[in-house]
């Protein structure tokens, strides 16, 4: 597989909304493998397709090492396509996040504790998915990304300003 080039804020792309997918074709399943190995080159735990510049609505997740619930065996990684969350709790719960797109950057986010996500699989199947915790934050944080949100929009105007400042002065020192 292909290792892909994570972009970084503020790139334009970030800020762009992905564009839902016919199906899950050969084409795909070759993007959805390629950024599993870029998310677990850059031990990343979730990526969305926007973040190696690809504007379609796929999503990777694999909290496997994290993950405090009994899963089953090939529970991760998940493939979704096309996710879209049909019901929130009304309970949330505030955890620092950090994200492959945003480096040395954590952020402070309220998100709801549990959620439903419907999404094709990576055998274009309809699936639906009930799930708390950690793994509804990561899908709600990568679905973020699909619809063109960052961790820093999460944050105060003064805060956010900030937070871009340092990250175009990381990526002036980077290139």
């Amino acid at each position: 597989m292909t290792v892909l080039k994570v972009l970084t804020a503020p790139d334009p792309i970030l800020k762009k909304k992905a564009l839902p997918i016919a199906s899950v074709d050969d084409d795909i399943r070759k993007i959805m493998k390629d950024m599993l190995d870029t998310m677990y080159e850059d031990k990343g735990v979730g990526l969305a397709a926007n973040q190696v510049g690809v504007l379609k609505r796929i999503l990777v997740v694999d909290l496997q090492q994290d993950d405090d619930q009994e899963r089953e065996k090939n529970f991760y990684p998940i493939f979704m396509a096309n996710p879209e969350i049909t019901e929130f709790s009304e309970e949330k719960t505030e955890a620092e996040e950090g994200c492959l797109s945003l480096p040395e950057t954590r952020v402070l986010v309220s998100r709801p504790e549990s959620i439903v996500v419907e999404y094709l699989d990576y055998d274009n199947k309809k699936q639906k998915l009930s799930t708390s915790g950690w793994l509804a934050r990561a899908v709600q944080h990568e679905i973020d990304h699909l619809d063109g949100k960052l961790l820093v929009d999460h944050l105060s105007i003064l805060k956010k300003n900030v937070a871009i400042r340092k990250l175009t002065k990381l990526k002036k020192l980077s290139a």
